[in-house]
């Protein structure tokens, strides 16, 4: 079991690289396309209504795709269909939510075109509901081939669509069309994974097993605590700092300003997404499988499977701290610049995130994921009180500063939570994050002594 176990793992992994790699060359191509047809504006413009669905989406997430990948009945078609029932019902109540914040919310940023953006964006979350659970169940048989035909498929044909309604119509309506078409065909295209399955529209149907519903909800409480957590640590920086720049200097600057950093966030969360894809689709569902062994060998599991993404990640923090500004000048117009200094200082605080996102998901295979949601819980007061202070008394290096490192509060969370539960890796986070700097360090005097500077030299010397 322990050979084909590691064999999965493996093959889940390259599937993950591979598909995350090809994935991120594609968004950021389309990114630089659409960053020379569209205004920054409208890039802060969608990021906020994108805020908003994300944080109703994970205020109401019941753990549906954990539940699958983590329970025993993952396999049974009763389970199956009964959380795809869940979905569906989530995803209206989703829609009712966009209608009824949409109003606040373009008050709140000084903007009428919220009030019908969020709207039709949000249909979006009617159509997923409808998504089906081979998703889901591919994942947890780590079969990532499919899975990744169908993330790549999906994201050509919506870049595709974007860019060519962005060409002849510039306007927000370009990704707000992509993004209803994407969801749309992602909807068809889940139901026809499973090839054993009878030819028709829809692979699941409507259900309800009470026995797995109480199953679903009782794994998803605390990941519904922990994901709600999750939107207000991860998406803070941009709602709080949306705010803050729309009441100082206007709702126009407030966008674009949004609209730049979005840019420098996209670059530097390249690394973070690829990490917390294969956290989630390689490292969780093998972590599963074996969470039932006796803690020592259990927890030395876990240190080797997480040596290959400490490299990874040490690889990704060197590369984007010392060169950032460099990527930011090569790919971007003038209008991007000031990304050119944020994308280098985020960078630097990314390092906690890799040492969080290659144990976290330990906790939630033993169903310990209360850690996590204090974890969310301290990054989202950090933020709370870290960010207006900074930007009050240092203005906007000050607050992009206060964002790099907002992940600390949440790594020391889950460090307890590892240490009651005799999982700890705490020596091997120290071993590897002073190898990690003193590289680091390394490339940055070099990088000095050949004459390029610092990467931080336009936030002081300007462009």
């Amino acid at each position: 079991m322990a050979s084909s176990l590691k064999k999965l793992a493996i093959r889940g992994t390259l599937w993950t690289v591979f598909s995350y790699g090809l994935s991120n060359v594609l968004r950021l191509a389309g990114n630089i396309v659409l960053s020379r047809l569209l205004f920054p504006e409208l890039f802060g413009l969608i990021s906020t209504v994108n805020i908003f669905i994300t944080g109703l989406s994970l205020f109401s997430d019941v753990g549906i795709g954990p539940s699958i990948i983590q329970n025993k009945r993952g396999d049974d078609p009763q389970f199956l269909n009964t959380a795809w029932t869940i979905q569906v019902i989530r995803g209206f109540c989703l829609w009712v939510g966009c209608l009824l914040i949409a109003f606040p919310v373009s008050l709140l940023y000084k903007e009428p075109r919220l009030v019908w953006l969020l709207p039709i964006v949000g249909l979006t979350t009617v159509i997923s509901g409808f998504n089906s659970t081979a998703l889901f169940t591919l994942n947890r048989e780590i079969a990532l081939g499919r899975l990744v035909a169908f993330e790549l498929g999906s994201q050509v044909i919506t870049l595709s669509l974007i860019i060519v309604w962005a060409y002849f119509n510039p306007t927000v309506w370009a990704i707000v069309v992509g993004m209803l078409a994407s969801s749309v065909i992602r909807l068809f295209w889940s139901h026809q994974l499973i090839r054993n399955q009878k030819r028709r529209i829809f692979s699941n149907a409507f259900r309800w097993d009470r026995k797995a519903a109480d199953n679903i909800f009782s794994f998803g409480k605390w990941i519904f605590v922990s994901t709600a957590l999750t939107f207000l640590a991860e998406q803070s920086d941009k709602l709080l700092l949306g705010w803050l720049i729309s009441a100082k200097l206007g709702a126009a600057t407030a966008f674009t300003v949004l609209g730049v950093y979005n840019v420098a966030y996209i670059m530097g969360d390249i690394p973070r997404h690829l990490l917390n894809a294969l956290s989630s689709k390689v490292l969780f569902p093998v972590f599963s499988k074996v969470s039932d062994q006796p803690r020592p060998i259990f927890r030395d599991k876990i240190r080797r499977s997480r040596r290959p993404f400490l490299l990874l990640g040490t690889l990704a923090l060197i590369g984007l701290a010392t060169f950032g500004d460099r990527i930011i000048f090569l790919l971007y117009d003038d209008r991007y610049r000031q990304a050119a200094w944020m994308l280098p200082v985020l960078a630097l605080g990314f390092w906690p995130r890799v040492l969080t996102q290659t144990i976290d998901q330990s906790l939630f295979a033993i169903g310990k994921s209360r850690y996590v949601a204090f974890g969310s819980f301290s990054k989202f007061m950090y933020m709370l009180a870290v960010l207006p202070a900074s930007f009050y008394f240092f203005g906007l290096p000050g607050a992009i500063f206060a964002i790099a490192f907002n992940d600390l509060p949440f790594y020391a969370a889950v460090l307890y939570g590892l240490w009651r539960e005799n999982l700890e890796c705490f020596l091997q986070d120290v071993y590897t994050t002073l190898l990690a700097f003193c590289l680091l360090v390394i490339v940055l005097l070099t990088r000095y002594s050949l004459g390029f500077g610092l990467p931080f030299d336009t936030l002081f010397h300007g462009v």
